[in-house]
């Protein structure tokens, strides 16, 4: 019987999939939130690399493909930075999130911007259409050439429709519409005026201007003691029956080794502020 038809039979009789010999060729494959990828993730790889010889390879597409293509069987780890979402597809229910670190939503904006804060209601209005020009905020007579990501359920925009509108239906006003979180933080490198929401974690690493909300940034320690209000957990996510590997990377990622490769890339691994989750913050409740 060749190797082929034995993994046919295995995934047939026992439900698994070829992921699932990642035990035996010492290599995971990991996709999905791509500010989760740009924070942490590379350097988080490379030293289970180093310390197991075990071969991580990444690749980006969204929480909502690390979610999906990991209960599938298609990825053995994915990235989210939204909570699984089976009202929008029944396979989610079957994933299992594993919280890492915290991240916060944060507004950015080209380098050359001189709005330094904006506030809740103003953000509303931005996304709603109501403000349109930058001199309204106090900045130049320039257009606001607004940046959303695709869909209503990726992490980001998810999240700001909960966070900011407790409405997961809203629709936002803009014209300028981008597939993933990077093109979108690419967009404010480059345009004088972009503005976008994005992850604080990977924004960090970016060359944009971060600006405060409601008075307050989103420094490491604001998003530690929960001072910055919108904050929300990053998720490792694995299968329902995850190969031996994926458990021991995830087990790793909360190790007291991978908390500190966490903290050294600037972002509050999930251990150091498990009181944030009580806050009650997090995906807001009274969300249509």
């Amino acid at each position: 019987m060749n190797l082929h038809r034995f993994q046919l039979i295995f995934i047939l009789f026992f439900g698994l999939s070829f992921h699932s010999f990642a035990d035996e060729n010492n290599h995971l494959s990991w996709a999905g939130c791509g500010i989760t990828k740009k924070a942490f993730m590379k350097e988080l790889a490379s030293a289970y690399t180093k310390k197991t010889g075990v071969q991580i390879d990444l690749d980006g597409g969204g929480a909502t493909r690390g979610i999906r293509d990991t209960v599938a069987g298609k990825l053995d780890i994915g990235g989210t930075c939204r909570m699984s979402l089976p009202g929008s597809e029944k396979s989610e229910l079957y994933a299992s999130l594993h919280p890492v670190a915290w991240d916060a939503l944060a507004i950015i904006a080209h380098p050359s911007n001189p709005v330094n804060n904006l506030s809740m209601q103003q953000i509303r209005d931005i996304y709603t259409g109501k403000i349109t020009n930058w001199k309204q905020l106090g900045g130049r007579d320039a257009q606001i050439n607004l940046y959303i990501r695709r869909g209503k359920i990726s992490g980001v925009g998810y999240a700001i429709r909960q966070y900011i509108f407790k409405d997961s239906g809203m629709e936002f006003s803009s014209s300028h519409i981008v597939k993933s979180s990077g093109p979108l933080e690419k967009a404010c490198e480059k345009d004088p005026n972009a503005m976008a929401i994005t992850g604080i974690s990977s924004a960090r690493k970016r060359k944009v201007k971060i600006l405060d909300f409601d008075g307050k940034s989103p420094t490491y320690e604001n998003v530690k003691n929960g001072g910055y209000g919108l904050y929300r957990p990053l998720y490792l996510v694995t299968s329902p029956r995850p190969s031996k590997l994926a458990k021991d990377f995830v087990e790793f990622a909360s190790s007291s080794e991978g908390r500190r490769i966490i903290r050294e890339n600037n972002t509050v691994p999930y251990l150091d502020a498990p009181q944030l989750m009580s806050k009650m913050l997090i995906y807001g409740f009274d969300v249509k």
